[in-house]
């Protein structure tokens, strides 16, 4: 049902001090069309859709909406005119029912008609909810359709999508896709924004790609592979990273033991009865969908939540009373999830960040006091080695984009030669040709004899990666497997509960 255009976008311009992020682009969606918006880190993608969702006004340039001159002055314009975002992070009250989290999204009460209205439209998508539900008590994808149906509920012309399916099992996937062709073919328009390029050439009719903030290319993605589309965004071809066989494996670097930790606050996970070991010399992947234990997993490894008994060890000891700096000291570097707050702290300089972790493992110090520039020197190397997008290293890490940030504290990690890594969602967010960057430093670690433990909602990159992988599902661990013997379907029935398979070697 795609045809004449919905909004049109011209020689939109926005510059912030020292960077154009959208250099007089050029964007036009069509009725009925599902149209993918590709580029790397930094290409201008986010401060196109804030534009066209009213967050960010534009310093030249024109709208048109269904033939109209509009000007978007706030998200309240572009809702009244039926554009409405799905955001990548959901903006939930976890205490409060589905009903009253929809209600507050909308300013309205959370009447009996609404709850109806709830039902009839999440039931004629096919994806269900249960009104009086307590969010806490949802999964993530849905969570995720608490903020679709919010969205449907106000018969949106325009559903603007960031990053649907990072949290999603496949099953889940290809629900919200049924859902999307669905509303696409009533006439509804979806601008999506993804780095799953072959999500990309399944679901959308075309895609504007940017580059350095300017329109470099349009394409049908039936028509182009998942590497055309890389080239298209990062401008050459991408060689993505390849598991190599492992010839031997090394000694148990990291090995948990009965790893039991019981969560005091009903919103977070409690483990339970985990054993798992990482050898030197391997990469061992966890999948999982967000909230089933994978931060409080990380948070026991790396020592900021402790455990009780002889639990985890590192190296051959036991080290379930250690602090994080010991065991950074030891070989056990971490890069947590939560980029902002908790990987990096926004205010301070990405010197002042690389020395945040680094000083446990790296000389940045001297008689006891701050190098300022050896914490510059360290800085300077994450940014050379990793490409990261930003004024040198006295930048603030909040100025960065959000992949570009990643790329900073995955880098620091690596490059401080750990002798075991534990990296949640290490490509969260980031660009493909970064994406390769990273998973080839990481088998590189491992080419090296570190034991790298990966974390990742991405089964994508978990399969293409790891040489064993499992899943945690509400606290516990399934059984590893080999990578090769499984497949992305599989371990989806790992991540919604399945807790061993049937491989035949």
């Amino acid at each position: 049902m795609a045809g004449s255009s919905l909004v049109t976008m011209q020689n939109i311009t926005k510059a912030y001090p020292g960077v154009l992020a959208n250099d007089a682009v050029h964007f036009d969606i069509g009725h009925g069309e599902i149209h993918a918006l590709l580029g790397e880190n930094g290409a201008g993608k986010s401060t196109l859709v804030k534009v066209l969702y009213g967050l960010l006004q534009p310093d030249s340039g024109s709208v048109t909406w269904q033939g109209q001159a509009v000007k978007l002055s706030s998200p309240s314009v572009a809702r009244s005119l039926g554009i409405a975002m799905v955001f990548q992070h959901f903006s939930l009250f976890e205490s409060l029912t589905v009903v009253e989290n929809i209600a507050m999204g909308m300013a309205v009460p959370a009447t009996d008609n609404l709850r109806k209205r709830i039902i009839e439209v999440s039931n004629r998508y096919g994806l269900p909810l249960e009104p009086n539900r307590d969010v806490f008590t949802l999964s993530v994808g849905e969570r995720q359709r608490i903020e679709i149906i919010r969205c449907l509920l106000q018969n949106p012309k325009l559903l603007i999508m960031d990053e649907p399916t990072s949290v999603l099992t496949p099953q889940e996937v290809q629900d919200l896709f049924v859902t999307l062709k669905r509303l696409a073919s009533e006439g509804v328009s979806i601008l999506y924004i993804s780095h799953k390029l072959d999500e990309i050439r399944e679901l959308c009719d075309a895609a504007t790609i940017l580059r350095g903030g300017k329109n470099v290319a349009t394409a049908n993605p039936k028509e182009e592979s998942a590497q055309s589309l890389a080239a298209l965004m990062i401008g050459e071809d991408i060689q993505p990273a390849i598991r190599t066989n492992q010839v031997k494996l090394g000694e148990p670097l990291l090995a948990l033991n009965q790893l039991t930790i019981t969560s005091k606050s009903v919103q977070n996970m409690s483990l339970r009865d985990i054993n798992l070991k990482v050898h030197a010399g391997e990469i061992v992947g966890i999948a999982g969908v967000a909230g089933n234990g994978q931060d409080e997993l990380l948070s026991a490894i790396a020592g900021e939540t402790r455990s009780s008994g002889e639990m985890i060890w590192l190296k051959g000891e036991f080290v379930s009373y250690w602090s994080v700096g010991s065991r950074r000291q030891a070989g056990l570097c971490a890069v947590p999830e939560e980029r902002l707050g908790h990987a990096a702290v926004p205010s301070m300089s990405l010197s002042e960040n690389a020395f945040l972790t680094g000083f446990h493992r790296q000389k940045l110090r001297t008689a006891g006091l701050v190098s300022a520039g050896r914490c510059k020197k360290a800085a300077n190397a994450v940014i050379d080695e990793f490409d990261v997008q930003c004024h040198g290293p006295h930048s603030a890490a909040s100025s960065l984009s959000g992949g570009n940030l990643q790329k900073f504290v995955v880098g620091r990690e690596i490059l401080q030669a750990p002798d075991v890594l534990v990296v949640s969602q290490p490509t969260w967010g980031v660009d493909a040709g970064a994406a390769a960057a990273i998973h080839k430093a990481l088998q590189g670690l491992a080419k090296n004899g570190a034991a790298v433990l990966v974390i990742s909602q991405d089964l994508d990159e978990l399969i293409a990666i790891t040489d064993r992988i499992g899943a945690l599902c509400a606290g516990r661990l399934s059984k590893l497997y080999a990578t090769t013997d499984v497949d992305a379907q599989q371990v989806g029935q790992l991540m919604g509960g399945t807790h061993s398979l049937e491989v035949v070697a």
